[in-house]
């Protein structure tokens, strides 16, 4: 891949098959996981009426999506209120916005998947595309940097697993392609 440039009004760059293929599968699994979630979600008459949509409201229990779909409010060991008042609180405010915020990652995911070649080439965006690409970027390196126990730290000596060893490498190189289409949105 070449660093992503301005062109005018659009950011472009050239992917090579195979990292065509490493970011349309990944975001391509992100958004799978998202829409098996979203089909989780309890079936409401009321809210087929109102178009109101509600979500689970108890959070994911595997890792990468919970990391995805964090609580909405996290119980603060300086408050007065009762620990099941707060898990009431977040139950209702996840089962309120998880579906919108399920709709907006799924939506940059599928625009990655719609503007990325998938045997390679040119990728051209507008702006509103690269913040598009930005987010689904971003949610793969939350979902590998979950799988690989990254923290705030990411370490500099790859891990000694083969496997991990690997993601690790794309994780690192997803963040230089991120980074690059900062830098070409920031010119």
């Amino acid at each position: 891949m070449q660093d992503w440039t301005r062109d005018n009004d659009r950011l472009v760059t050239e992917f090579e098959p195979n990292e065509a293929a490493v970011i349309r599968g990944l975001v391509g699994e992100i958004k799978d996981m998202l829409t098996a979630r979203a089909d989780q979600a309890p079936q409401d008459e009321l809210a087929e009426l109102t178009g109101m949509r509600a979500g689970p409201s108890t959070p994911p229990e595997e890792g990468v999506l919970a990391r995805l779909l964090p609580d909405f409010i996290r119980p603060d060991r300086d408050s007065f209120e009762p620990e099941a008042e707060s898990s009431d609180t977040a139950g209702a405010l996840r089962s309120l916005h998880e579906p919108e915020l399920i709709e907006h990652k799924s939506g940059v995911a599928a625009t990655v998947l719609d503007t990325c070649p998938e045997r390679g080439g040119r990728v051209s965006l507008t702006e509103d595309q690269a913040d598009s690409w930005l987010s689904a970027l971003n949610d793969v390196r939350l979902a590998l940097g979950t799988a690989l126990g990254v923290s705030e730290e990411v370490p500099e000596d790859p891990p000694e697993d083969q496997l991990q060893r690997e993601h690790y490498y794309v994780y690192q190189w997803l963040t230089w392609v991120q980074e690059s289409l900062i830098q070409a949105l920031s010119s």
